[in-house]
């Protein structure tokens, strides 16, 4: 069941790749999570030491969170993965110029994992023929709803 997704992903990259991985969040986090006071639509995942981290990632606390404690809602997380699945990732980040950008949020068994993309960059042409392709599709659609009348 999906949480979130990330669908400027897919606008400003392409996504070759996909990976599931665990993070390690705070109570409050997953409370706040559960009743969906997240984004990820500004956040990145980088590598530093060997790990991964996810950058930017919004999660807002609860109205009745405890007063208490100091919530940060954008402070790093680490992502939870495969020793040899880290490994792969570092080398195809480090020599093929690819990034790591979060696609979706969702649970699996009761956990929250996000799935990450190994992406590459999109130019502006490529964008432009997207968004072409797109709305030659929906205008397809519409003609074919039109006849279908």
């Amino acid at each position: 069941m999906s949480i979130t997704v990330n669908k400027k992903a897919f606008h400003d990259y392409f996504v070759e790749e996909k990976y599931e991985a665990g993070i390690a969040l705070e109570g409050w986090e997953v409370k706040a999570i559960r009743a969906a006071r997240m984004n990820i639509k500004e956040s990145y995942v980088i590598i530093r030491n060997g790990e991964l981290f996810l950058i930017g990632m919004h999660i807002s606390p609860l109205p009745m969170a405890s007063t208490h404690n100091h919530h940060d809602p954008v402070r790093t997380r680490k992502l939870l993965l495969h020793a040899r699945e880290i490994a792969k990732l570092i080398g195809k980040v480090e020599r093929a110029g690819y990034a790591l950008i979060p696609i979706d949020l969702h649970f699996v068994r009761g956990r929250i994992k996000l799935e990450i993309g190994l992406a590459k960059g999109k130019k502006q042409h490529d964008k432009r023929a997207d968004q072409q392709e797109k709305e030659g599709k929906r205008e397809a659609q519409r003609a074919m709803k039109e006849k279908l009348r």
